[in-house]
């Protein structure tokens, strides 16, 4: 994958690049930067430039990436986009994507890093499919906004996810989200609703030439991957690779099991594991929010041991101070640990609850 340019927003004052120096962890004050995105009118624009883009174009793109992932995408629209998974044949998550069609290409974002191993996945499972893949990390950038408030937009559609044992009916034959979009007026590119954060929010994909004047022009804060990363586990939103693991199941990810799995269409790699775990069993693990003390105050490195008792029971993936919440975590825990609401936890001496 090609590496992407450093963000134009790293030239703002007091602009804080993170340690792969592509991006900003923060523009001088992050627990400002979450307020003013989920309380002020003008909301805040999140620097997610570094994320890895991937296109596909060609007449059987969707049914082509129908056949090799999680979601049912052969009913999506121009201008919608979704997310999916790519699992192993044991069921394990290997690649997740946020998706977007515009009518002639398929875009695939994903976790910075994570881009090249995707790619080359793709490119092997292409046989004579006449569809073409790009490495478009370079030419363009995703950036995100929030508008609190906001509602006159069309809102993320969710099919509910359906209980075990239930009736085909049960679930439409259409993506399990749908998130509605639109090309760019005054640029190349589009823009996408996304029910990430839990105020209205909005990606923006644009070449990156046009990043700095179409961004800027704007009364948005910008806010860094500190004030995202906070956002997002308040959420709930996981990161693949960060929040998830090697053995990880998509039933442990209650996110993505409503937003990126439909568990009634054709065959895919995995879907045995998938329909085996909701019919007949229960995930190992649980991914949730911890809410830590406080008494370091550097919130847990990600690996961190999260234990109950004697026992070790899981790990931590993203921790980080919130605005609001303090200091905050996603943790992947085992099942039984994480019944007990009102389970005490250690993580390296701080106490932590659900």
């Amino acid at each position: 994958m090609t590496e992407s340019a450093p963000s134009p927003l790293l030239d703002l004052p007091g602009a804080v690049a993170t340690d792969a120096g592509r991006t900003a962890r923060h523009y001088g004050s992050p627990l400002g930067e979450q307020k003013k995105a989920m309380t002020t009118e003008a909301g805040a624009l999140f620097d997610r430039s570094d994320r890895d883009i991937v296109t596909v174009t060609g007449a059987p793109r969707l049914e082509w990436l129908h056949s090799l992932t999680t979601q049912h995408l052969t009913s999506l629209k121009p201008h919608e986009g979704t997310q999916t998974l790519v699992l192993s044949p044991t069921g394990r998550v290997e690649h997740h994507m946020n998706v977007y069609d515009d009518g002639a290409t398929t875009w695939l974002d994903t976790e910075p890093g994570r881009g090249e191993a995707l790619l080359k996945y793709l490119e092997l499972m292409k046989f004579r499919t006449e569809v073409d893949l790009a490495d478009a990390t370079g030419e363009w950038a995703l950036f995100t906004y929030t508008f609190p408030g906001a509602a006159e937009e069309p809102a993320p559609v969710l099919q509910p996810v359906p209980v075990p044992k239930f009736a085909a009916k049960d679930l439409l034959k259409v993506p399990t989200a749908v998130y509605p979009g639109s090309e760019l007026d005054r640029t190349e590119g589009w823009t996408r609703r996304t029910d990430a954060l839990g105020v209205f929010t909005a990606d923006l994909m644009v070449r990156r030439e046009d990043a700095g004047a179409e961004l800027l022009s704007g009364d948005a804060a910008p806010a860094g991957t500190w004030a995202w990363d906070a956002l997002r586990i308040a959420a709930n939103v996981p990161a693949f690779g960060i929040d998830t693991d090697e053995k990880t199941v998509p039933h442990e990810v209650a996110p993505w099991l409503a937003a990126a799995v439909h568990l009634d269409k054709g065959c895919y790699r995995g879907q045995e594991t998938v329909a085996k775990v909701h019919h007949l069993g229960q995930p190992p693990r649980r991914l949730v929010q911890l809410h830590l003390d406080g008494t370091d105050e550097h919130p847990p490195a990600h690996g961190t041991p999260v234990s109950l008792g004697d026992k070790e029971v899981g790990t931590i993936g993203t921790a980080v101070q919130h605005y609001e919440l303090g200091q905050i975590a996603l943790a992947t825990v085992k099942r039984s640990a994480a019944a007990d609401p009102d389970a005490r936890f250690d993580v390296a001496g701080q106490a932590a609850s659900l």
